[in-house]
């Protein structure tokens, strides 16, 4: 029967056109892989027909053995030698085979971290920073350093940083933002300064920096007007603490045109030249606030007081304050000056006073509580100090009275000053004097 349907297709063939060829070409096949299929399923039958001849049960589908069966990683499709899939070792998450060793493997002569010695070293490679990234980099480390003051700590990130080819402009970024603040800042900048020097940055690093900004004096100067003088400090307390050298100032002699760079590098040489039991550069900025000796703040609000009292410059005496950078000490200037008034003779004292404390007030520089302390020091003392000026409670009650009205002190504060008893006249002929 199919040699009879062999040959009609034969005889049919002659008259087929190719695409009728070409589909009959592939009837063909899909029938041989049916049969193929159908043969594969005849045997797997027969086997398991023997299996339960031989007496082995059958697993029920729905059985683990039977799940885990479905889950094996042999292969079902009927080819293969039921082997699992590439030895066991292609499973997700697993590098090879279980027990494998793999061998050290040979060193490469094309590969570009390859090393003659044998030795391949691995470096994390950190980028240059241009000048745009550099300002935005420094600038937030100078400003955390104004606040913590830890030198290491900056120390520590400018090593990872790659400042490359620009490392000196990071001590005429951190001179130039220390001129715009305190004196505080500047004396930490120049404490920062001493200790890069050697480690992080070099020598001539820092006489790079400070030559740039010896050139940019005229452009400085419109921020900060004693920009040479704060400048010629920086570079005698540099040379004091060797982290440029004492020739730095020898270059320069006879080839300086501009006026202001001029200024700073005598400032300099100046500081240099004096003797130190007359100026000690370890101190040319002063010391910081909180640090002071209490006397020696006392001894500068006293003359900060008596300057003002001859020129009555009130500008001056406020940015006076505001350098002892003693907020919390403000107390002090508020009963010394009180006590001077008390002891002052006219009223001159008396209503400069009142116009000092007034201005004071009115910037915020003295709070509330810094004014009623001082007073109160005067109110608890002014039995001892009348004994040295005996009209001293009357002048202590013109005086509260005149700053009450200029809404310095508080109605409080002006009802709580102490009051003289009143006094027993000896007749009415004598003149009104007072009992002694």
């Amino acid at each position: 029967m199919l040699l009879g349907e062999d040959l009609n297709e034969l005889e049919v063939n002659g008259n087929w056109t190719p695409q009728e060829k070409a589909l009959h070409e592939a009837r063909l096949k899909a029938k041989a892989k049916r049969r193929l299929r159908k043969s594969s399923s005849r045997d797997s039958t027969r086997e398991s027909l023997s299996d339960s001849v031989s007496g082995e049960p059958s697993t029920d589908p729905h059985s683990p053995k039977a799940k885990a069966a479905v889950n094996d990683r042999k292969s079902r499709t009927g080819k293969g030698r039921g082997l699992p899939k590439k030895g066991g070792a292609g499973g997700k998450g697993v590098w090879g085979a279980a027990g494998m060793v793999y061998e050290v493997e040979e060193l490469d002569a094309d590969d570009p971290n390859y090393d003659e010695s044998g030795d391949t070293v691995y470096a994390t490679v950190v980028p240059e920073l241009d000048e745009r990234e550099l300002e935005k980099t420094i600038h937030p480390i100078v400003q955390e350093y104004f606040e913590h003051g830890d030198t290491k700590e900056v120390q520590m990130l400018l090593k990872e940083l790659n400042l490359g080819h620009h490392k000196f402009e990071f001590s005429s970024r951190a001179v130039s933002l220390s001129l715009e603040g305190k004196a505080s800042h500047r004396e930490l900048t120049s404490r920062l300064l001493s200790d890069l020097s050697g480690k992080v940055l070099s020598e001539s690093d820092m006489s790079r920096a400070f030559d740039k900004m010896l050139k940019e004096l005229p452009d400085l100067i419109l921020d900060t007007p004693e920009a040479p003088q704060m400048l010629g400090q920086f570079i005698a307390r540099a040379i004091a603490d060797h982290a440029i050298p004492m020739s730095f100032l020898d270059c320069y002699k006879g080839k300086v045109d501009c006026d202001h760079a001029r200024a700073a590098l005598d400032r300099a040489s100046v500081l240099l030249s004096m003797k130190r039991e007359i100026m000690r550069l370890d101190n040319v900025w002063g010391v910081g606030g909180g640090q002071r000796p209490v006397k020696h703040l006392i001894k500068e609000m006293n003359l900060l007081l008596k300057e003002y009292l001859v020129s009555g410059e009130l500008s001056e005496a406020e940015h006076c304050l505001r350098d002892l950078e003693v907020p919390h000490f403000h107390h002090e200037l508020v009963y010394e000056a009180v006590v001077m008034v008390l002891e002052s003779t006219g009223d001159t004292a008396l209503q400069m006073m009142v116009k000092l404390l007034k201005v004071f007030w009115q910037t915020g520089l003295i709070t509330l509580d810094q004014m009623n302390r001082g007073f109160q020091r005067v109110y608890d003392e002014l039995p001892e100090i009348s004994l040295d000026v005996p009209h001293a409670h009357s002048i202590m009650e013109t005086f509260v009275d005149l700053c009450f009205q200029e809404q310095v002190i508080t109605k409080q504060l002006r009802d709580s000053c102490p009051t003289r008893g009143r006094k027993r006249f000896v007749s009415e002929g004598d003149g009104g004097l007072v009992k002694s």
